[in-house]
């Protein structure tokens, strides 16, 4: 099949790679437009994009998919059928009618669970023990159209956010490939998805991310691994804010108030509602990340001061 795909972050690159890399013939790439990056905040391109122009492919960034000019040149392209992965706009009713397979959206998590835009980050701050992702085909609800493939991953106890998201990417492209040969074929069917069974995953802020230090371990534990890359995890010390890399329970030291610190030579230990958690990498307000105790030697930090002040 002649296919033009769509996304933009570095999450959709592996599936990129493995359909340039099929039997199909990827005549185009649909991404965002380029964004302002870095401290000079000069315009970078998605690395979807970046990627395409090393493969040589042409590149559409329309700043919405419903504009005429972009739906002439996709028109132009006669994809007959648009993967998507993480491309990050909604498609206009105008713009599913033109490819005649439609759009096929690589969702990472197993529909109808986790609807939305962070079904990874949801997954993990939710407890979830498996998770994995879902082809299907886009219709105008939210993540709601009928399936075609689904894969499954367990969640490691000490996964982050952006490792669990790694491997799904891995393992969603090879299952976003074997959907279009499916589909080309007429052996796939799509299927309707559950009407129980739906949840949802809205974008995480940066207030999302404060840690509430009233929380029990296992909560504070998730919240962070869940936030981990992005946003960032963070609580306060001093008015100011603290970064957190992912923080492990302590169920054989002291029990300490919510927020209380308990300095060690090699470890950082903050209380909970239940066990204390050590902090591992911290990013204190205009300076590197660096392991807790590094910081709290710097700081000539003493047991007994609180994180998650105003």
């Amino acid at each position: 099949m002649r296919l033009v795909f769509a996304g933009t972050p570095e999450v959709a690159v592996p599936a990129l790679d493995a359909l340039v890399a099929s039997r199909h013939d990827v005549v185009g790439v649909v991404t965002r437009p380029d964004a302002p990056a870095g401290r000079g905040r000069r315009l970078v391109a998605s690395p979807v994009a970046q990627r395409a122009e090393e493969l040589g492919l042409p590149v559409l960034k329309p700043d919405h998919p419903r504009d005429p000019e972009f739906q002439a040149a996709l028109k132009a392209l006669a994809p007959d059928c648009c993967p998507v992965v993480a491309y990050g706009a909604l498609l206009p009713q105008s713009a599913l009618d033109l490819v005649p397979h439609g759009w096929v959206n690589l969702h990472f998590s197993v529909l109808p669970s986790w609807r939305g835009a962070a079904p990874v980050q949801h997954a993990l701050w939710a407890g979830d023990e498996v998770t994995g992702a879902t082809t299907f085909r886009i219709v105008k609800e939210l993540d709601a159209g009928p399936t075609f493939g689904v894969m499954t991953e367990r969640i490691r106890e000490d996964d982050t956010a952006g490792d669990l998201l790694a491997r799904l990417a891995e393992g969603g492209a090879g299952l976003l490939v074997q959907t279009l040969d499916g589909i080309e074929s007429g052996s796939l069917e799509a299927r309707e998805q559950q009407a129980e069974g739906v949840s949802f995953a809205p974008k995480i802020t940066v207030e999302d991310a404060r840690v509430d230090w009233t929380e029990p371990a296992v909560a504070v534990d998730r919240r962070v691994r869940a936030c981990t890359p992005g946003p960032g995890a963070w609580s306060t010390h001093d008015g100011e804010r603290l970064k957190l890399g992912p923080v492990r329970p302590a169920p054989d030291q002291p029990r300490l108030a919510p927020g209380e610190v308990e300095v060690t030579k090699k470890a950082l230990f903050v209380g909970t509602a239940t066990d204390p958690v050590r902090l591992g990498r911290v990013k204190p307000f205009g300076k590197k990340e660096m392991d807790a105790a590094d910081w709290a030697r710097g700081a000539r930090l003493e047991s007994g001061f609180r994180l998650g002040d105003a």
